[in-house]
């Protein structure tokens, strides 16, 4: 007697394709919005601080890939944050624009690779391991402040179990949401963006948009439009990847 096995995947339903994308770009929308103002940041706190860490482990890292070295990073309680490099950085001038824009745009990028990635359960898992890892890497090497080792240790840990402990639908929503919070992170410092310098811990700082201006050529404010536009198309296009490939 012939036995037949259906090995054909079931689909996912158009319309709760649909719905899942809505709520991630609204949660984006209102995430931004909210980190705006004051109480905006208070409320979505533990996301400020991710923001954050997403923003300066971005310039450590391009630091580090363009030969520098990734000396400390610094969180602090109000959400701000410092990644210190040092060391001779290939492409000089170039490269410390490269450093600069890495602040802003690499979340961005990392964002999106990571939603791209819940295609696959595989993917969507190794990339949660993968981010719990980083961080709690981060923590053991660059992190120097009290405050931001205990929250990037808790976040860390929190994630692992989310890998190991929660449904795979589950992993796939979670994982898309920790990526458009780390695109939506260049919002948590538009302000900043679209400035030349601002103050932390009572020092002044270049933002990085002037950074690049200094070592490039075009205003800031160039700069800062163009990081920005990039960050909501990536997020637009990798969302869009996701869905298309449900649908089919």
């Amino acid at each position: 007697m012939d036995e037949y096995f259906n090995t054909k995947q079931p689909k996912v339903r158009q319309g709760d394709s649909k719905k899942e994308i809505f709520v991630l770009i609204f949660f984006a929308v209102i995430t931004s919005v909210l980190w705006q103002f004051q109480i905006g940041i208070y409320i979505l706190y533990p996301f400020t601080i991710l923001g954050t860490w997403f923003h300066e482990m971005s310039h450590g890292l391009a630091a580090m890939a363009l030969g520098g070295d990734f000396r400390k990073l610094e969180l602090f309680w109000d959400g701000s944050g410092i990644a210190t490099h040092s060391g001779g950085l290939f492409l000089g001038g170039i490269g410390n624009a490269i450093v600069a824009a890495a602040g802003p745009l690499g979340p961005a990028i990392f964002g999106s690779i990571i939603i791209v990635s819940t295609k696959s359960q595989k993917l969507t898992r190794f990339f949660l391991y993968f981010l719990s890892i980083l961080m709690l890497l981060s923590v053991l090497i660059w992190i120097r402040t009290l405050f931001g080792i205990i929250i990037i240790s808790l976040m860390g840990i929190g994630i692992f179990f989310a890998a190991k402990k929660i449904s795979e639908n589950k992993q796939k929503l979670f994982l898309q949401f920790l990526g458009i919070q780390a695109i939506s992170s260049i919002y948590l410092s538009i302000g900043y963006l679209y400035s030349s310098g601002a103050e932390i811990e009572g020092a002044g700082y270049y933002s990085d948009t002037q950074v690049i201006q200094n070592n490039l050529f075009l205003p800031y404010w160039f700069w800062a439009t163009a990081i920005l536009i990039f960050s909501a198309i990536i997020m637009i296009i990798s969302l869009r990847s996701v869905y298309l490939k449900e649908k089919s």
